[in-house]
């Protein structure tokens, strides 16, 4: 077990101290994001790649279930995969990694979504009337 004497641990607290105050300054100048909201950024990012090419099966079937030329088909799914890489390298994350890892209790409470309240879906069942 090691001892330390008080200007020792003063001295470690006070480097630590700083180092907080750094990685807080560089989380405000956006050069230190959270590995969270990196990671949700990323899954937001490859969630929008797999919504847009399991898309593609039903934006490019009909047309090549008529077409009878290979080339012509391969072409057209190729300019459809290409239209979606272009789609996807303009997508944005709607995370800020940046200000996300420091967000207060009060911000939090600032941008909280107000449920609204449940109302049915659908027709309503046969025999039945309906108050409004």
């Amino acid at each position: 077990m090691s001892f330390q004497t008080y200007e020792e641990a003063r001295t470690r607290k006070i480097s630590a101290e700083a180092e907080i105050a750094e990685l807080e300054l560089a989380k405000i100048r956006g050069t230190l994001c959270m590995t969270n909201d990196v990671v949700a950024a990323w899954e937001s990012v490859l969630h929008a790649c797999k919504a847009k090419f399991l898309a593609l099966p039903t934006k490019v079937a009909p047309i090549l279930a008529t077409e009878t030329d290979v080339v012509v088909a391969k072409d057209y799914l190729e300019n459809a995969i290409r239209e979606a890489l272009t789609e996807l390298s303009n997508y944005q994350p709607s995370i800020d990694p940046v200000r996300t890892g420091s967000v207060t209790q009060e911000a939090t409470e600032e941008t909280a979504v107000v449920e609204q309240p449940k109302r049915k879906v659908g027709r309503p069942k046969k025999g039945r009337t309906i108050i409004v």
